[in-house]
């Protein structure tokens, strides 16, 4: 079993997160963090996931330019990383960490009502 697909998701990870950072300048970019990258067995596509701090407005906004950009950051990407053919780049919002923070709300809610029985 190749190891390729993951060794591949890995530079593509970096090499996104780098073009966001310094090259795309649209100010609809809100603040947006990597999360994973999944590249199919054959190659042929790469699912990168982000998250999106901001609204869902600034979200579905900030999609929408990465989405549009997936044809200029692919071929940043094979420039970079010298393969012969760059996989399809496709950006999914990960929505994983709002979950975990909003879990985390809840425990903490749960513990201040435990804290306030506990005390009356």
């Amino acid at each position: 079993m190749s190891h390729r697909p993951e060794r591949l998701a890995e530079a593509i990870k970096k090499e996104i997160a780098d073009l966001i950072r310094t090259e795309i300048k649209d100010p609809r970019v809100g603040f947006v963090t990597i999360t994973g990258v999944e590249v199919t067995r054959d190659l042929s596509y790469a699912k990168i996931f982000v998250s999106v701090m901001g609204s869902d407005d600034q979200r579905k906004e900030t999609m929408a330019v990465l989405q549009k950009a997936a044809g200029y950051m692919r071929s940043e990407v094979g420039r970079r990383i010298k393969v012969r053919h760059v996989p399809e780049l496709m950006f999914k919002l990960d929505t994983s960490l709002d979950h975990g923070t909003r879990i985390m709300e809840l425990l903490q809610e749960v513990n201040k009502r435990e804290e306030n029985s506990t005390n009356e």
